[in-house]
């Protein structure tokens, strides 16, 4: 019966079309229908037993958001506590203010997911967050307020995404051998491109052509920062508070093309060849401004969680020079929680065009 069967439908007698059709149909409808079942018997088990969950912000938010999830049990997730420097006496979910309060909650009710209200309350809590991904605990972040970044997931309508928080990064090395062998190359290729402007800036503006200046990198550690100089400053206070960007039309014609083309950055692929900083990750900036940034915009210091890059994803969404603070802070962080080196790949090709 094989062996007819085999002639019958041998490389000289192929499948009639109707046949074909007829198969793909039915095995596509037999996927929707098995991957309908198992969703739906996932979804009865959530609501059955749905995901024990700490929500970590201010108490009031966090206490807001912890009524809206409840009232939406299809989520799947049962908020049992609230995360915060210190109670404010409001009526609801316990507030627990100690690392033995969290523990303690975590094991008696078999907490499995984490709701971050924000980049401020995780850069708060980071420590703890850590710990409890270390333990096992799936991290989200929710945008409590206006949506501040696209999201392809939703928890009870609050914009929502899964946070990496694993200590140590995959990529590391992998980042680390981009950031080598790219920088070393590139050293290479445009040295005689940096000779010249360096000869014209030293001919048109005097002597002093390197400007070396502190900026903060990765885990708040300062390093010294290179580029080819494009303004002179009065003395090392206005250098190093001075928002230089503000004051681009006193530059020479030629300092101006320097900024505006970036090729006064060039210089940093010496950093990245040393290890001070990567291709890609957040731009630097100055010890007095980060301290005054991280105090105005939530979020900005745990911009520190990765090396500074010589460029990065806000600085190819526009987001470079006297452009807003909040904005590039969002895309940082957003580049540090879904890094891949694919997205460096994609990165440093829209930097070059």
């Amino acid at each position: 019966a094989l062996a007819a069967l085999a002639a019958a439908y041998g490389p000289g007698h192929p499948l009639p079309p109707r046949t074909v059709v007829t198969g793909l149909v039915v095995q596509a409808v037999a996927c929707c229908a098995l991957r309908g079942a198992v969703h739906g018997r996932r979804r009865a088990a959530l609501l059955r037993h749905p995901h024990p969950a700490l929500v970590v912000g201010p108490v009031a938010g966090a206490q807001r958001v912890a009524a809206a999830v409840l009232r939406h049990p299809r989520c799947g997730v049962r908020p049992v506590g609230i995360v915060a420097g210190q109670p404010d006496g409001a009526e609801g979910l316990p507030v627990l203010t100690t690392g033995e309060e969290v523990k303690r909650a975590v094991i008696q009710n078999g907490v499995r997911a984490v709701l971050v209200l924000g980049p401020e309350a995780r850069a708060e809590q980071e420590p703890l967050l850590r710990a409890l991904a270390e333990s096992g605990c799936r991290v989200w972040e929710l945008d409590a307020g206006c949506p501040a970044y696209a999201a392809g997931e939703r928890l009870a309508g609050f914009p929502c995404r899964l946070l990496d928080l694993a200590p140590a990064r995959r990529e590391g090395m992998a980042k680390r051998v981009l950031d080598v062998l790219v920088s070393g190359m590139l050293l290479a290729l445009v040295s005689p491109l940096l000779l010249v402007c360096a000869v014209v800036l030293r001919i048109s503006d005097g002597p002093g052509v390197v400007f070396r200046q502190e900026r903060i990198g990765r885990d708040g550690r300062p390093f010294t920062l290179l580029k080819f100089r494009t303004h002179r400053p009065v003395d090392e206070h206005e250098s190093a508070t001075r928002w230089s960007v503000a004051n681009e039309h006193e530059m020479r014609r030629f300092c101006r093309m320097l900024r505006r083309t970036s090729l006064d950055e060039l210089l940093q692929l010496w950093n990245v060849l040393r290890g001070d900083m990567s291709l890609v990750g957040p731009r630097p900036e100055r010890p007095y401004f980060v301290a005054q940034f991280s105090q105005a915009y939530p979020g900005y210091a745990a911009r520190h969680r990765m090396r500074a890059g010589l460029t990065g994803l806000a600085q190819v969404n526009g987001l470079r020079g006297d452009t807003s603070i909040e904005d590039r802070s969002r895309f940082d962080n957003a580049y540090i929680d879904d890094w891949s080196l694919w997205q460096d790949v994609c990165i440093l090709l829209r930097t070059a065009v």
